[in-house]
């Protein structure tokens, strides 16, 4: 695959659309597209089998009926629980996802993607490894690309090494020391922080590197405000009714 343009527009609905509808779900992916989204973000993981599918946290209980850390459970057994029951009657029985089964939406659809990879501890290499060589397969001939981001630059290492041409970006919920440094070595297109770690002085200078300033998690009117001030360039939110893709300014839209 070669690597294309940058390929994420501005605004980008958090885990799909996950307020509105149960997190990392396909229910959430089409509620942010009513609400007239076109890119989205999502968890990425393995199972005990390799089969990487979405899911946050490392454990289950949280957004799903099953139990314990998902990694630890075969994919048969984890595309059987209830993904949506959680979150209310109405999304009861929708299931955990496989990355097959967003890319078969995203691509249909000519949406664009953000894979964050949310390796179990401990696998953080495998899982960039094994994602990227899938993203590779499924995206093949499509003409669209994701974008890969991620917490863990092994994760972001491994990706990298089966699917050199996918942007990654380094995700940061503190400007650490040598962060730049950290994402040019990595090999990276963009770094995306938390959105109050994002100020005019850190986006010019990501600007100056060659690199995209992008930000999480914006829900606040004031907050997005004050962010276009400084030139960011994407959103990451989970207002998806609040704010209007639409509505970016065109200075701003891709």
């Amino acid at each position: 695959m070669t690597q294309p343009n940058w390929p994420m527009p501005f605004w980008i609905a958090h885990r799909g659309a996950g307020k509105l509808a149960p997190e990392n779900t396909l229910a959430a992916f089409r509620a942010g597209a009513q609400h007239g989204y076109r890119a989205f973000e999502c968890d990425v993981k393995l199972s005990r089998d390799g089969q990487p599918f979405l899911l946050h946290d490392a454990t289950l209980q949280r957004t799903s009926t099953g139990h314990g850390v998902a990694g630890e459970h075969d994919w048969a057994a984890l595309s059987l629980l209830d993904a949506g029951a959680w979150h209310s009657r109405a999304f009861a029985g929708e299931p955990l996802p496989s990355l097959g089964a967003i890319a078969a939406y995203v691509i249909r659809n000519r949406f664009a993607l953000n894979i964050e990879i949310k390796p179990t501890p401990g696998q953080e290499l495998l899982t960039g490894q094994v994602v990227g060589r899938e993203v590779c397969r499924l995206w093949a001939g499509s003409g669209l690309t994701p974008l890969f981001s991620s917490f863990a630059p092994q994760a972001l290492q491994g990706a990298r090494s089966t699917a050199p041409d996918i942007p990654r970006g380094l995700l940061l919920d503190g400007l650490r020391h040598g962060w730049l440094e950290e994402a040019q070595s990595l090999g990276c297109a963009a770094v995306i922080t938390h959105y109050a770690q994002m100020d005019a002085k850190t986006v010019a200078t990501l600007h100056a590197a060659g690199l995209k300033a992008l930000v999480y998690t914006v829900n606040d009117e004031a907050a997005c405000a004050w962010l276009l001030g400084h030139g960011v360039d994407g959103i990451i939110t989970d207002a998806v009714d609040k704010f209007a893709p639409a509505a970016c300014p065109s200075s701003l839209a891709t």
